[in-house]
């Protein structure tokens, strides 16, 4: 029997804690992880502008991209002696967990950091930082090393001019799984940053040569939401509207808004200046505040109509927001601060939006009635898709025990020991059901392209037999009714053709999916399989290639005697039965891909820019990447 005892416990120091468990303070150490370490540092220099005592900010990205400097002409950080630890406080702040300025409020009303924890957990999670600050007529310099001091904090200049902190970094490999930054990633946060707080930032990009100088004057969030939304398509009368409201009283808040004709919700929210992609309370007062206001408008002019009753999604329909608002102590979900959970936050900003919006309303008639007929239209589509969804469902429910008569199901009955693959017609299907393992694995092919649903009318939708076969298989339900306890298959793969028509069904499906079951992508059950394109054959090696660029290496480096054969294969019928299996089905040789939400609001912008009603859209997104194409597959 093992013991268990007091020398089997740990004490994690100074920073061990951060550099033996990054995720807790970071959230990953993927590519979102490695640029937090940016907002981190980022987020000091901008609560110096956030409370006046700061007015640049500018951020370097090396040439090779793996390092940063982010600078200000704030106060700078302390660095004299701390009278209880005996050491500067500029050591201290970067090698001590929990040190900062920021618990109380004397230095800082406003601030996104509130643990002080976020320099020194970079600090922690780089292989080396540096540290320059002008305060006080001099200047000062300390270095690291994955977080320790190389030496003491030094001055190096005396007389100078200015002040300031400036801190650069280049995150440790070994922590980190890429540890190269996305200029554009960059470059759009420090966007944002710019006209929250009508600061000049300045972007040297050296990976591209280019220096961005962002300063946006006076503009607000208006022109901040003018820029997001760009060419979408405004909701009629509100072409040239967009309201916005402000306030400098507690809670300061400051929010614009308009309707686009595009369908969804778009709400871009911030607290204190840090970015809150999951939303939170001060986003549900926005989205309440407006419903409100909507709703009240509609009841004291008589608009609403008989037979039609709108909910609180309606009105939000094609909503494109921005807000931003600054509380003394705010509380975040996790140290990423994804989201805010400040209870009182809701009733506050809804309080003070809703009367202001509907005042709007009223001065604004062409916007107001331009809205109105919006909701109304969005109203009575999602009427007639649910009554699609119903027609799907009950069809589903009276075909309970006789499941789709091209469905080759497996023999396992336990989800998470089986996958469904939806293959692209008769002849792919013959051969994968001859390629499964009987067991584990169901095959479901499919006619031809399934319905465009982005595209498609709410009665095309529930008359359309591919999709009541498809939503029959998987068995979890659609919309409202979606149950993930009635899912049939642990994974479902969707395996078509490596061609344009391929990728095209593949981007259909996926649309489905997102529309009609997001939980199955939100748990990760959704995959796209990788048929290869080639077989290449000498003697009796043979290899597989997936792009033409595998196919000259293959053709190349290929082992054996004899010439090189090479086969194309146009669709996955022409492969055999165990060609599909090593290359495709078999979980040991295949390679497969999940399909992922990282940002919810992107990926419905996209699905709508690639397959909904509206052709320009597309035809500007096909313009704009036109030369990335070096052929088309037609």
């Amino acid at each position: 029997m093992e013991t268990y005892t007091a020398q089997d416990i740990q004490v994690l120091t100074g920073l061990e804690p951060v550099r033996k468990r990054p995720a807790l303070y970071i959230g990953s150490t993927d590519s979102a992880g490695l640029h937090h370490l940016v907002w981190e540092i980022l987020d000091n220099s901008i609560d110096e502008v956030m409370n006046g005592y700061a007015t640049l900010v500018e951020v370097e990205l090396s040439k090779d991209g793996r390092s940063v400097r982010v600078s200000d002409n704030g106060r700078g950080i302390p660095v004299d002696l701390h009278s209880e630890y005996k050491k500067s406080a500029l050591e201290l702040i970067m090698t001590t967990l929990h040190a900062g300025g920021k618990f109380a409020h004397a230095n800082y009303t406003y601030s996104g950091g509130l643990h002080g924890v976020g320099a020194s957990v970079v600090n922690a999670l780089s292989e080396r930082l540096e540290v320059t600050v002008k305060r006080d007529g001099g200047e000062w310099f300390q270095s690291y090393n994955l977080g320790e001091p190389t030496a003491p904090v030094q001055q190096i200049g005396s007389n100078v001019r200015g002040s300031g902190t400036s801190i650069w970094f280049r995150p440790d490999a070994d922590i980190f799984e890429e540890t190269v930054f996305d200029p554009q990633l960059i470059l759009d946060t420090l966007e944002a940053k710019a006209w929250l707080h009508r600061v000049k930032i300045v972007f040297k990009d050296r990976v591209g040569g280019v220096i961005h100088r962002l300063d946006h004057g006076d503009s607000g969030l208006d022109g901040y939401l003018a820029q997001l939304v760009g060419d979408d398509q405004r909701t009629a009368g509100w072409e040239e509207h967009i309201f916005s409201y402000a306030r400098d009283c507690d809670p300061r808040m400051e929010a614009a808004v308009l309707w686009s004709h595009n369908g969804g919700e778009q709400v871009r929210s911030f607290v204190n200046g840090i970015n809150t992609p999951q939303g939170g309370t001060h986003e549900l007062g926005l989205k309440a505040g407006l419903v409100k206001a909507v709703r009240n408008y509609i009841e004291v002019h008589g608009l609403q109509f008989k037979g039609l009753k709108l909910n609180a999604e309606d009105i939000r329909d094609g909503l494109r927001a921005v807000i931003s608002v600054y509380t003394a102590d705010p509380q975040f979900k996790g140290q990423t601060k994804e989201r805010l959970n400040n209870t009182e936050m809701n009733a506050q900003v809804a309080n003070a939006l809703a009367p202001a919006f509907e005042r709007y309303l009223n001065e604004n008639p062409s916007a107001a009635g331009g809205l109105v007929e919006r909701i109304t239209s969005s109203a009575r589509e999602r009427m007639a898709a649910a009554q699609a969804v119903e027609s799907v469902s009950r069809k589903s429910v009276t075909r309970k025990l006789n499941l789709p008569g091209k469905l080759a199901d497996c023999s396992s009955s336990r989800p998470n020991d089986s996958e469904l693959f939806i293959v692209e017609g008769d002849s792919a299907g013959g051969s994968a059901k001859q390629a499964r393992d009987r067991r584990h694995q169901a095959i479901l092919p499919l006619r031809g392209k399934i319905l465009n649903i982005e595209h498609a009318g709410a009665g095309k939708i529930g008359q359309n037999k591919e999709i009541a076969n498809l939503i029959s298989a998987i068995g979890c339900g659609i919309g409202s009714q979606f149950s993930a306890e009635k899912l049939r298959y642990g994974r479902i793969i969707v395996l078509t053709d490596a061609d344009s028509d391929g990728h095209h069904i593949a981007c259909l499906l996926v649309t489905f999916f997102y529309r009609f079951m997001p939980e199955l992508l939100r748990q990760g059950r959704v995959y796209l399989g990788r048929p290869p394109l080639y077989r290449i054959q000498r003697g009796k090696n043979i290899s597989w290639a997936w792009t033409e660029e595998e196919r000259e290496n293959c053709s190349k480096n290929s082992r054996g005697k004899g010439t090189v054969n090479i086969t194309r294969f146009k669709g996955l019928g022409e492969m055999s039965p165990e060609q599909l299996k090593v290359t495709t089905l078999d979980p040991d040789t295949r390679t497969i891909f999940r399909v992922k939400i990282d940002d919810e609001e992107l990926a419905s912008e996209t699905i709508v820019q690639c397959f909904g009603r509206e052709v320009a859209p597309r035809y500007n997104l096909i313009m704009e990447h036109a030369g990335e194409a070096e052929e088309v597959d037609v």
